[in-house]
């Protein structure tokens, strides 16, 4: 429920940001707006390209609709994904 509720927000999130480039929000906060889109895009692509740094070579694949899910939404998707995970067995 909860990550369901952050889901949305992050949609609201991506949704503010990408408004001001169609159309711009006055001086000092578009240029804010410009900057935490940037922030954002960098930091979910970091995230994505961590996940798929640290995925065992032998374990299945990340789907690309999973990729693109958790691109947009981020560490709400990333927990997500790990609740459906099996546990790693540790020797």
């Amino acid at each position: 429920m909860l990550l369901n509720l952050g889901r949305v927000l992050m949609l609201c999130v991506w949704g503010f940001l990408l408004s001001n480039l169609i159309h711009p929000y006055p001086v000092p906060l578009k240029y804010f707006l410009h900057v935490a889109l940037f922030f954002m895009v960098v930091m979910h692509g970091l995230q994505l390209t961590l996940l798929k740094a640290t995925q065992p070579k032998d374990g299945p694949e990340i789907s690309g609709l999973q990729q693109f899910k958790i691109f947009l939404f981020g560490v709400f998707e990333l927990l997500a994904w790990q609740k459906k995970q099996p546990p790693i067995k540790r020797k």
